[in-house]
Formats: C-alpha cells, structure tokens, sequence
C-alpha cells in the first residue's frame, strides 16, 4: 500500500493545538475519552509554553517552506478554555511573532461554551479568533449525551454562551455551531433549534464508529439507511430556503461535489487532508477521529521538538489521507459515487481485519444522501442544450 500511496503533495494549512487535555463535562459518545485510544490519561493537562513555542516554530518553518498564503490555527481539546485566558494569549502571540512569512494565519477555537466570559471574548476580540460551539440541538435532545459528570445537562450554558456571541459586539466572533447527530432526535426540531441562535454555519457531525465497533442505529442489515433518513429532511428543508442565512457545511460540500466542484467537509469527496494535530505534550497526531479505532491510532512517533511538519506529511497515516482513490478499498473504487463519497471519513473505514480497506460503516447512509441530493438537482438544472 506504502509504494501505492507515494509521497504526500499538500502541505500542512490546519494546525489542530490541544491546549488542554481535559474536560468539564462527560459526553458519552465523546471519542476523545469514550472510545479506544485513552492517550489523553498520560499527558498534561494544559500545553505548557516551552511547547507552545516548538509548535510555533514549526509552523513558522512550514509556512515559509511552503510559501503559504493562508494557515489555520484550531485551539482545541478536551475543553480549550480550561487551559486560560494566559494561555490562549501567550500561544496565540507567540505564533503570530514566529510567522514572519506573508502567510495570513487565522484561528478558532471549539468549545461547549460554558466557560466562556467577558474575560475570554475580549481576548478572543482582541486577537480576531473565531468561536465554534458544540450543541446538539434542544435542552431534551442536547442533555441526553452532552452531559457533567453528576449528569446535569449542558444545554443551558452552550446556549448562553451562543446568545453571547450572537450581540452584535461579537457577532463578528461566531464560527458556528457543531451539531452530532442522534437519530432519537426529530431532525427538523433539531434544525430550526439551532437555527434560532442564528449561527453563520451548523455542521452535521455523524456519531464516530468503526465495523468492529459501529455507531448507534448502524446495525449489521446495511440496507437501512437511519442517517440518511435524519439528514434528508434537513438538506430539504436548507435546499427549499429562499436565502439561507446560515451555512450547512455539509450539504454545501455535498452540492459543490455533485456540481464538479471541491468538498468542504473532510468525510466526502477525494480531497487531500491537510491537517495535523499538535497534542499537549508536543507529539504530533493524525485526526482524533482514530481514536475511535485502537488504542494509538492517532499516533506517529514524531514529535515537534525533533520532527518538522514535513516528517509527519510522510508518514503512511497522512499519506493515506492525502492518497485519494488510491487510498480506497477496490469496492469503492469500482463505485459510481467514490468522487462525491470519497470513501466517507477515514476512520469509519476501519475494520481489525482489513484495516482501512473497507467501505464506510455509513457507506447505505452516505449513497442515500447523495442520491438525494443528485435527484434535487438534476429537476433543478436547466436541460443540456440541443445538439451538445
């Protein structure tokens, strides 16, 4: 597979820090704690500025290297506002001082929201990140996963938090919102639900899983098709809206791909990722989604004090992402929709007996929402002109 894949050709433009390793609150379908890989146990808990500073060597050094015009920095965790306001603004200091290139870098942040206050939104302000909130729809819906440890919900404060950032004196701070789905769920009252905190963006996350541990509802009869069936209604709903205001990355890449155009979302289409993770004691990560998978998964071995972005772009993992349809098991090569589904997400592929060489877990999901959405379109688009 190795000699197959060949050298990675895109550099590294999203940088995933995880400035704290922990939580404050216990969602149980969090792949970072509730799933195979429990790395997060061994490593501190905040990213200490020794750290910070490799990182923003490296990416400075990845960023003149490759000449970049534009970088993206995502503070994550756990829950990155545990690690301060200190933190955050040392770190984001720091790598705008390393980056001595023209290259524009542009940072956001994913958090639950419940600690975000004044303190951290004239910070964020100050330094232009943009803020994305997890929410899985209403208080019933939200509080039947998203959850503290003593198991109170955490509805409330998410939606406090999106209230903030929705005033017009930091609206310009709001990313968006991320949604996971659960089919338990009525799609469309989770839909107008989120709609109310009027967000620029909502994105559809579907619940992490592999074939030797599939995701809830995606049981061994593949000719059921649950996620679709939540997800349609939505995109129905997004696609009949006269001037949508709010963004569905999802069904925006969806569309793109199907029109011959470029994905957006990193489970469809056959784009190259672009992305590394920085974990706080400076090893350098595949995406957490392969946590899902086994324990080290996400792992590589390098390290930013020792390795360069440029290592970890050659290591088989990030080549594999960066392969395209060589990368892909023959069953999807051979398929019609591979350009659209690009496979879905890399670890949803994942099976202890052929690895990655699998079709998606959500494979009757995915060519349902495509075939959906092709039918859309095509009653939509003028006829081909006669005589082409």
């Amino acid at each position: 597979m190795d000699e197959l894949l060949g050298p990675a050709s895109a550099p590294v433009r999203q940088v995933l820090l995880k400035v704290h390793s922990r939580c404050n609150i216990a969602c149980d379908y969090c792949y970072v704690y509730q799933h195979a890989d429990q790395s997060w146990r061994d490593r501190p808990r905040v990213m200490s500025r020794a750290t910070i500073d490799l990182a923003a060597a490296r990416i400075a050094e990845h960023a003149g290297k490759h000449d970049l015009p534009f970088l993206s920095v995502i503070l994550h965790g756990g829950e990155p506002l545990l690690a301060g306001p200190d933190v955050i603004d040392y770190l984001v200091r720091t790598v705008r001082a390393a980056v001595t290139s023209h290259t524009k870098v542009a940072f956001g942040l994913q958090t639950n929201g419940l600690l975000l206050t004044d303190r951290f939104l004239e910070l964020f302000a100050a330094h232009r990140i943009r803020v994305g909130v997890s929410l899985d729809g209403p208080a019933a819906a939200n509080d039947r996963h998203r959850r503290f440890a003593d198991g109170r919900g955490s509805h409330a404060g998410a939606a406090r938090a999106l209230r903030r950032l929705n005033e017009a004196r930091h609206r310009p701070l709001f990313g968006g919102i991320l949604c996971a789905v659960d089919v338990a769920n009525d799609p469309l009252e989770v839909y107008h639900h989120l709609l109310t905190f009027d967000p620029p963006e909502i994105d559809f996350l579907l619940p992490h899983g592999t074939w030797d541990r599939p995701p809830p509802h995606r049981g061994p009869d593949q000719d059921r098709t649950p996620y679709a069936d939540w997800l349609i209604p939505i995109f129905d709903r997004w696609y009949e809206s006269p001037a949508p205001q709010t963004r569905v990355r999802l069904f925006e890449s969806l569309v793109s791909l199907l029109l011959g155009g470029p994905g957006g979302a990193e489970g469809l289409g056959l784009g190259q990722v672009d992305l590394v993770t920085v974990e706080t004691d400076g090893s350098l990560e595949q995406g957490d989604v392969l946590k899902t998978v086994a324990p080290g998964a996400p792992a590589t071995g390098l390290h930013v004090r020792w390795n360069s972005f440029d290592e970890y772009l050659d290591h088989p993992g990030a080549r594999a992402r960066q392969a395209g349809l060589a990368a892909l098991g023959a069953e999807c090569r051979r398929c019609p929709l591979v350009q659209v589904c690009g496979g879905g997400l890399y670890a949803h592929r994942f099976s202890t007996r052929n690895g990655f060489g699998n079709r998606s877990v959500y494979c009757a999901d995915l060519a349902a929402i495509i075939r959906h959405a092709a039918r859309r379109l095509a009653a939509d688009l003028p006829p081909p002109s006669a005589g082409k």
